[in-house]
């Protein structure tokens, strides 16, 4: 596939994206001569670049197309950020010429929901003993990155956050579905909970629920 560069009258421009009943609709302003289009969906920041592509990675879809569907639309199944790049096309000999267009006018991104992390923390008392022992239970719909998470121990109530307390990362990823940690021993007025290490990032993908 050969890309050109876009001049300035063919350039995609005010691209964006609503969700409607489990449907993603992206919309676009069309230049006059500009016909069709191909559509790019990717998750967000796995963006390559387009001379990288696989032709089976674009969707050809044409003017008369998106005025019939008013917009280009496609089911949401996905979890996270998704994004969408719209590369404006040239017909020349009855073939789409596609124009590498990459800046924030042709691109735009929408959240597909978010993941549940369901997961129980129980304690275990020891008679005569300093430390009580813990057990972890923790629920995946998709695998995590042992990343993401942490456990943050703290003396004399449940910490409130990340840094109220001791945090402590997770030593493997987890796969989807249900995980139950090997036991650990904290104090016997301590207690845990699990966050997220980097909420902004990872609060976009997951939706941890305590219970």
């Amino acid at each position: 596939m050969q890309w050109e560069e876009p001049e300035q009258q063919y350039r995609i421009v005010k691209t964006a994206c609503q969700v409607l009943d489990g449907e993603s609709i992206v919309t676009w302003h069309w230049p006059k001569h500009v016909e069709a289009v191909y559509v790019y969906s990717f998750p967000d920041g796995m963006e390559k670049a387009p001379e990288l592509l696989e032709p089976r990675r674009l969707k050809l879809f044409t003017r008369e197309e998106y005025k019939t569907k008013s917009g280009y639309r496609e089911r949401l199944e996905h979890i996270g950020m998704q994004g969408y790049r719209i590369f404006p096309c040239l017909v020349r000999s009855g073939q789409p010429v596609p124009l590498s267009q990459t800046d924030p006018d042709n691109y735009v991104r929408v959240s597909g929901g978010k993941a549940k992390l369901r997961y129980a923390i129980k304690y275990g008392n020891k008679w005569f003993s300093k430390y009580k022992s813990v057990r972890i239970q923790l629920f995946c719909e998709i695998s995590v990155p042992q990343q993401a998470l942490c456990y943050v121990k703290k003396e004399g109530a449940p910490p409130i956050n990340k840094e109220d307390g001791i945090a402590y990362p997770f030593p493997n990823h987890f796969a989807s579905g249900s995980h139950t940690l090997p036991e650990i021993e904290v104090g016997k007025n301590d207690y845990i909970r699990i966050f997220f290490t980097d909420g902004k990032a990872f609060g976009e993908l997951y939706e941890l629920i305590a219970e």
